[in-house]
């Protein structure tokens, strides 16, 4: 049987928005909202938040909140999530069977019900990694190279990621929308990985194409591991700016007006 545990990675450096996880949602921190909607998923059997400031452990003590304390030298929040899973998860544990759920930061109004999708693609003992996908539903992201485009093949597992639009279309009709003419899948930022393979992959070397498209998830793929992907229909509310928390408040006003 498979243990799930979700661990929220969170700095307090970032160069678009220092203090990031602590800045205020209506009543609450944003690390607090991440926390208690990834906490309602009912797969896991724990969440922590991992960080190296002091700032963010005790806000999340003073939530009651579970935190672990990580090294400040982290080249990416995956080996920040590793090194919390490997203070919580005991040394007898099976590590095929133990599931580390990576869950962004920055997504304060996350669907517990996705992280749930997700610890259900482990009962297929040969998912290594998993995460999620939706259809594109405009051009404007297809084009823009902070959306994350996915390639899958026959069997739903990752041939692909990039900033680029992914395939070219050779021939399309140029009246109609291109994300009409062709399936794109874009990449929803949470992982999850067993804790055997987390291990492992986080001892790999950057790879080529993850440095020329600065995404972590190509150099697992260059080194052979498969990264099983699903599609659901959640879009995100990622925040990576001050003002996308005013973006926020026109699409959740419930939460800044209770």
């Amino acid at each position: 049987m498979n243990t799930f545990y979700g661990i929220i990675p969170a700095r307090y450096d970032s160069t678009r928005f220092p203090g990031k996880p602590l800045a205020a949602i209506g009543a609450k921190s944003m690390i607090q909202w991440v926390f208690e909607n990834s906490a309602k998923a009912s797969f896991l059997k724990d969440v922590y938040v991992a960080t190296d400031d002091v700032r963010i452990e005790k806000a999340v003590q003073n939530f009651q909140g579970k935190v672990l304390m990580t090294g400040k030298e982290h080249p990416s929040g995956t080996d920040r999530v590793f090194e919390a899973a490997s203070q919580i998860i005991p040394a007898a544990s099976d590590k095929n069977s133990t599931i580390i759920i990576n869950i962004q930061g920055d997504e304060p109004f996350i669907d517990p019900d996705i992280i749930d999708q997700l610890c259900r693609l482990f009962d297929n003992e040969e998912v290594q990694i998993a995460t999620l996908v939706r259809d594109f539903d405009n051009d404007k992201d297809i084009a823009s190279a902070t959306t994350i485009k996915v390639a899958l093949s026959k069997k739903n597992e990752a041939l692909y990621f990039s900033r680029s639009q992914i395939p070219h279309l050779r021939s399309f009709d140029k009246q109609k929308e291109i994300h009409n003419q062709f399936p794109f899948k874009q990449h929803i930022g949470i992982y999850a990985y067993r804790f055997s393979v987390l291990e492992e992959i986080t001892k790999l070397e950057p790879s080529d194409l993850e440095k020329a498209e600065s995404l972590e998830q190509l150099r697992w793929i260059e080194n052979g591991y498969t990264i099983h992907v699903a599609n659901t229909n959640y879009k995100g509310h990622s925040v990576d700016v001050p003002e996308d928390i005013n973006n926020l408040k026109k699409i959740f006003p419930e939460y800044f007006n209770g």
